[in-house]
């Protein structure tokens, strides 16, 4: 298993903070992690059943997420991802997409750790 490094803005989260208030920024951020895991697990499920015009379509998706509660190294990854898609290059997908899987996972826990949420 190789270990990921996680960036995360946290001025992105702050800025949520700011403009949402704490309540409302919570529950924005709760629901894109829960969005999050849904739709890294969905992507795995495209990869494997070889469905790559749905795998970008559900990576580009994540980018917006990511972007909006400062999950930065995730969201260039998924950008790497529908790149690696559009070069029909399935062996980049593949090493892209597992990689995107590892820092989704960690970035997630990384939000939480952050904003000390409780999963």
């Amino acid at each position: 298993m190789q270990a990921e490094n996680v960036r995360l803005d946290p001025d992105k989260l702050g800025e949520l903070y700011t403009q949402l208030g704490e309540t409302a920024a919570e529950d924005v951020v709760c629901r894109a992690i829960e969005e999050l895991a849904v739709r890294l697990t969905h992507c795995e499920r495209l990869w494997r059943q070889n469905n790559m015009a749905d795998l970008r379509k559900n990576a580009r998706s994540l980018i917006a997420i990511a972007d909006q509660i400062g999950m930065s190294a995730m969201a260039m990854i998924a950008r790497d991802v529908t790149q690696a898609v559009d070069n029909e290059d399935v062996a980049a997908v593949a090493s892209i997409l597992f990689r995107l899987l590892r820092v989704g996972e960690r970035s997630r826990t990384a939000v939480w750790d952050q904003q000390d949420l409780t999963v």
